[in-house]
């Protein structure tokens, strides 16, 4: 009785009595019912600490004037997307693990469908605009503050957002616009195109080749952008003569190369597995969880700028509980 009434209440019959889906199934790891609970803690902890962490880069960068310099405002600008991006699916996935109803609405996976791929998206063009700050700042070290004035920096900032949503827009439209009219289990904790478009009752040879253009607009553009600007970085740091001067031009761009290569390196071996794996399912928590809580570690860890800063406002926080209980 519970699976037909279940069965009946996620789908509707339109004006042509057609039976459409209304909602949809996200089966994420109830196949694993024993691991479920420790999935939960796991990623409610690491969702946490990705929060806490991206709200302390954010915050260090506007209390400390010395942090107020493009590079910086770029860190601060990806550390808002992170918190976004994790915060689009985590909670989701979060409830799916300690309830019963699995349930994602009709419109509610493809506003999480638009959101998890316009900003992935985001994230590719904002490290391609970050390494060619990078490569600015090594290549032109004179120039460069000239060059990157404040007004440029806020539209190098703002433009992967625009890039990002746009092109979202178009292929969320193209997967949104199938017919889905039974099955609606998705094999994943996230509404994703690949799925869905397996799902559709209709031909989704246009949303197919929607996808594959936006595919090569949103990541491959960007990947080979940065990898151009990186050739050109480390051959400038290869001219360099004293090993110091190699050292100290090659730690302004590690941090970045580290969170480039985790992005790119898990979210190709997320989408090269083949969908309806079990596997495709953990591979894709390392690129939506693990990557976002490890990049403040890597921005703060090995950053001087970054640790001066929060030592700073560990001092200033010092300072004010001192005062607060003496007074």
């Amino acid at each position: 009785m519970g699976d037909n009434s279940l069965k009946f209440s996620s789908y509707i019959t339109d004006d042509n009595n057609n039976t459409m889906v209304k909602e949809f199934i996200l089966m994420a790891f109830s196949d694993i019912a024993q691991l479920q609970k420790i999935l939960f803690v796991t990623i409610l902890l690491s969702y946490m600490i990705c929060i806490s962490g991206n709200i302390s880069i954010i915050i260090f960068i506007i209390i400390d004037p010395l942090l107020h310099t493009p590079m910086y405002i770029f860190i601060g600008t990806f550390a808002v997307l992170e918190i976004m991006f994790v915060t689009v699916t985590i909670p989701k996935l979060l409830d799916n693990l300690i309830s019963e109803k699995k349930s994602i609405s009709f419109l509610g996976c493809f506003t999480q469908l638009y959101f998890f791929n316009g900003l992935g998206i985001t994230e590719c063009y904002l490290l391609a605009i970050m390494a060619f700050d990078r490569d600015l700042a090594i290549n032109n070290p004179f120039h460069y503050l000239s060059i990157m004035s404040k007004e440029l920096c806020f539209k190098l900032a703002g433009a992967p957002w625009i890039v990002g949503l746009t092109i979202s827009l178009l292929t969320t439209f193209f997967t949104a616009r199938l017919k889905y009219c039974g099955p609606n289990k998705i094999n994943n904790f996230v509404c994703d195109a690949a799925p869905l478009q397996d799902l559709s009752c209709s031909d989704p040879f246009i949303s197919k080749v929607a996808i594959l253009i936006a595919a090569v607009f949103a990541v491959v553009i960007p990947f080979i952008i940065i990898i151009g600007f990186y050739i050109h970085i480390i051959n400038t740091i290869l001219k360099i003569k004293s090993s110091a001067g190699k050292k100290k031009a090659f730690s302004t761009c590690s941090s970045h190369l580290i969170v480039a290569s985790l992005y790119y390196g898990t979210a190709m071996i997320v989408y090269i597995t083949p969908v309806g794996s079990q596997l495709d399912k953990f591979l894709a928590l390392i690129y939506t969880v693990l990557t976002p809580l490890l990049n403040p570690f890597i921005y703060t860890l090995r950053n001087k700028d970054v640790k001066s800063a929060m030592r700073k406002s560990k001092t200033l926080i010092i300072d004010f509980l001192s005062v607060s209980v003496f007074h």
